[in-house]
Parts: structure tokens; C-alpha cells; sequence
């Protein structure tokens, strides 16, 4: 089958790669992938700033039927369709963060689309508890958004600390950056969305979604729109979604004393922290990093509620053979979200 496959260590090493087809064990299902979502983690795995283990396919964000059923799963018939919980295709089930649900911080962890064989191909196999049943109403699409989804969730929903009446700070309009202001549009919470001139369209999106106000540094100041916007306070609490240095200063410039910072974005690299800023404003700093089993299911019910549409984020549609065209508009911030189907 043609897969997307990150074949070698080092920057790129990535190409359409024809790959033996998955054979599902005693506990898995085999599926056939409807479609899966370019992420950030495949951008980084692509310049090598992520760890993966070539040869590996890359793709986690997917949906897709059950095709063949292994001899031990039980409760699971063909034809059905799951959201896939990629992210636990390996741990060890018995340190106390898998006892607890925080799989995200096993020691023996690894993922599909980086760890081992993800779903940028015709097929993957997963265990039956790696499945969420798409509930009805809810399109494949949609369902193939749900870890990306569960990362805003998580950082939402399970690590923010606000209330109503507090103002908030996104800054990176990106595809999470994007969900999250969903999830903050939705509980009332004024939003504020930054990025940068070439987020035109992102920012565009956010209004549309509800955002109070949006800004493209370089255009306005932002201190200025902060002190406008909140009468000289600061922000009650800030995303950092963009993985850039410059907008950690900015999220962290733009609180109030005893605000609350969180860390969604990832940097791939080290950098440097205003630490006496932090302390002298007494700052509460969170970081976020993926999600639980519990934010998996609570992320199912919203989307069975049908109060929030995510199928919106997706501006392109592709085939495996466009991949690279995908990765590029990534880059380049000309698409939020990308679907390739096999």
C-alpha cells in the first residue's frame, strides 16, 4: 500500500513509499482509513525537531471502518467507524501516569505516525481500546478531528483556569489556536487572537468563530490593544499556541499580575524566559500536552452535542500524493486544517 513515510534520521527523509499492509494481532482491528489530518507533530517530525523511529508512516489525526477483526476483540463488528486514539499505540499500562490516565507521560510511550506505523496510508491497525465509537450525526471528517480537538479540550477544559467575566489571550491562530477559541467563544470568555501578518486568513477565521478582537503584529500595538481592551489590567489568562519565542514574551508581557499562563505550543528547541517577570507578577504557569483518556471521552460528548462545529477548520482536501503540497501550505499558513485520503 502507498504510505507517507518518514524513512530516515535528519531533516525531511520523508516520501510516498510503497509499505506492506498492516496484519492486526489477536487484539486489534484492521481499518481502512477514511482520511487523516496534517499536524503540527508531522511538520516536526519532517524537520527532525520531533522524535520518530524510521522507518515509520507518519499520521495520527484519523478516522476510518473496521475492515478485518482480530480472533480476541470482542463487541466490534465490521463496518464500524472509530475516531482513533493514536497516542497509546505503545505504554506500559502499569506506572502510576497509565494507572491514572496520563498515558501522555509513560516512560515506554509512543505514538502512531512517529513511534510506530500511523494512518497516512490505505490502512492501520489499533486495539479495541484505542477506539471511540463516531456517534451519530457526526461525520468521518469530524471524527478524524478529535485528537487535534482533545488537545484544545485539554487545554481548555482540563488545565485553564478562568472564569466568567475573564478576558483571554490565543496567541497563534493555528489549527489548536483555532479550537481553542472555539471552546473559549463557547463558556463566554472574551478572546483576544494574535499572530502575524501571514495568519490573514487564520485571524479572519477566529472573528468569524467569535473572537473579540484579533490582531496582526506589525499592524497595531499590542500592548496598546491589551490596555484598550482590558482598561490597563492585563489579560486573566494566556494560550501560547504559536511555538515562538517572541510569543511567549508576548503572552507573558500581556498579563495581570497573578494571571495564569498556558503552554500548548511546542518549540522544538530551548530558549530564554523572563523568570524575575514571571516571579515579580506572581504568574500561574501550566503546561499542556496532549490529553487523558477522560478528555478523549468528554471530547466525544461535545462533539455528540453537536453545539460546536469543528468540521469548519478544514480548508483542503487531498490525496496521499499531494502530502508534500499539504506540508507546505502548513508552512506557509495558507490552510488550517488538511485532510489526506488515501
Amino acid at each position: 500500500m502507498e504510505a507517507v513515510v518518514k524513512y530516515a534520521k535528519g531533516h525531511g527523509n520523508v516520501g510516498l513509499r510503497d509499505m506492506p499492509e498492516p496484519i492486526p494481532q489477536d487484539n486489534q482491528v484492521l481499518l481502512e482509513i477514511a482520511c487523516c489530518g496534517i499536524c503540527g507533530t508531522d511538520l516536526h517530525v519532517y524537520h527532525d525537531t520531533f522524535k520518530n523511529y524510521p522507518p515509520v508512516i507518519l499520521g495520527h489525526e484519523f478516522s476510518g471502518k473496521v475492515v478485518e477483526v482480530g480472533k480476541k476483540v470482542k463487541g466490534v463488528e465490521l463496518d464500524e467507524t472509530f475516531s482513533v486514539l493514536g497516542a497509546v499505540a505503545i505504554t506500559c499500562g502499569e506506572c502510576k501516569y497509565c494507572r491514572q490516565g496520563e498515558f501522555m507521560f509513560c516512560a515506554n510511550r509512543r505514538g502512531m505516525g512517529h513511534g510506530v506505523n500511523g494512518a497516512f496510508s490505505r490502512y492501520a491497525v489499533a486495539r479495541l481500546d484505542q477506539l471511540y465509537a463516531v456517534p451519530e450525526g457526526v461525520s468521518l471528517e469530524a471524527a478524524a478531528l478529535v485528537e487535534p480537538f482533545a488537545a484544545a479540550v485539554h487545554a481548555v477544559c482540563d488545565i485553564a483556569r478562568f472564569k466568567l467575566g475573564d478576558i483571554a489571550l490565543v496567541s497563534g491562530p493555528g489549527p489548536i489556536g483555532l479550537l481553542i477559541v472555539k471552546l473559549l467563544v463557547a463558556q463566554g470568555i472574551q478572546t483576544l487572537v494574535v499572530g502575524t501578518q501571514e495568519d490573514s486568513m487564520r485571524l479572519e477565521k477566529a472573528k468569524s468563530d467569535g473572537a473579540a478582537r484579533t490582531l496582526a503584529l506589525g499592524t497595531e500595538d499590542l500592548t496598546a490593544v491589551i490596555a484598550d481592551l482590558t482598561k490597563g489590567r492585563g489579560v486573566d489568562i494566556a494560550f501560547e499556541v504559536a511555538g515562538v519565542e517572541g510569543s511567549v514574551r508576548n503572552c507573558l508581557d500581556s498579563l495581570r499580575p497573578l494571571g495564569h499562563y498556558v503552554q500548548v505550543g511546542h518549540f522544538g528547541k530551548d530558549l530564554t524566559v523572563p523568570w524575575d517577570h514571571i516571579a515579580f507578577r506572581q504568574l500561574e504557569i501550566s503546561g499542556s500536552v496532549g490529553y487523558t483518556r477522560d478528555t478523549w471521552s468528554q471530547t466525544m460528548n461535545i462533539l455528540q452535542q453537536g453545539k460546536l462545529n469543528i468540521e469548519d477548520t478544514i480548508t483542503h482536501r487531498l490525496s496521499l500524493k499531494d502530502w508534500k503540497k499539504g506540508f507546505d501550505l502548513m508552512e506557509q499558513k495558507q490552510a488550517i486544517k488538511i485532510l489526506l485520503r488515501p
